[in-house]
């Protein structure tokens, strides 16, 4: 299968996602966006993985390549591929979808739980994971849930955390491909974001997460990605 991801940023690489292409045995190729790369076409990815990044999905007169990226999503999901956003990357797939994206009253930055709706649960892709995951959030937008999408988890922060269209397009708010070279890149890039809030951490508090923390993240990851249409 081939695998092609989307990068907004050298410190939001696919880490876990990688990880995964590389133990089933996928190909995976990374277009740096932030380096003015060249899209891929249709033809070349079975799936499109859209990574992160701190900038906001209308932040096109400072991201040209944005517009581009979004073209390219929104005739991916018309040609039926398999589409994976996290964080920013969720937030495009829910606008292409004609949802609205815009900032949420808080922001979710750290180690904090999900809890799985009940379509979650009934999910065949998210019903193996337990009622409620600690996970890696960081975030500042949120976005309206997409007209036909199944919303497959919420927290106490913020309602949408993941949505499922049509069985093969699947965003996800927050980090499960997290790995501790990520979160200390991710802690180092973007310090400015962690002002006091009620869902925000230090970075001290995030860097300390230990390896079983990881190995959770990447069961459920693995899990996930193993469940949609190879």
């Amino acid at each position: 299968m081939l695998i092609h991801c989307l990068q907004h940023v050298p410190f939001e690489g696919p880490f876990g996602i990688a990880d995964w292409a590389v133990a089933r045995g996928h190909s995976l190729r990374v277009t740096p966006l932030y380096a003015a790369a060249a899209p891929p076409e249709l033809a070349d990815f079975d799936w499109l993985v859209i990574m992160g990044g701190p900038m906001g999905v209308g932040d096109e007169a400072r991201y040209p390549w944005l517009g581009v990226e979004k073209d390219l999503i929104r005739r991916s999901i018309a040609a039926g591929k398999i589409l994976v956003g996290v964080c920013l990357g969720a937030q495009l797939l829910a606008e292409a979808l004609g949802a609205r994206v815009y900032p949420h009253r808080e922001k979710e930055i750290g180690w904090m739980p999900i809890t799985l709706t009940p379509a979650g649960q009934a999910s065949p892709v998210f019903g193996f994971l337990p009622l409620s995951l600690p996970v890696f959030h960081w975030h500042g937008d949120t976005f309206d849930p997409p007209a036909g999408a199944v919303q497959l988890a919420r927290s106490a922060a913020c309602e949408q955390q993941a949505f499922l269209y049509e069985g093969r397009v699947l965003g996800l708010q927050f980090h499960l491909e997290s790995t501790p070279e990520s979160v200390a890149g991710i802690c180092a890039a973007c310090a400015d974001e962690l002002v006091p809030g009620p869902y925000v951490q230090s970075a001290a508090r995030m860097l300390a997460a230990v390896p079983e923390d990881y190995e959770r993240l990447k069961a459920a990851l693995f899990g996930i990605l193993d469940r949609l249409p190879q």
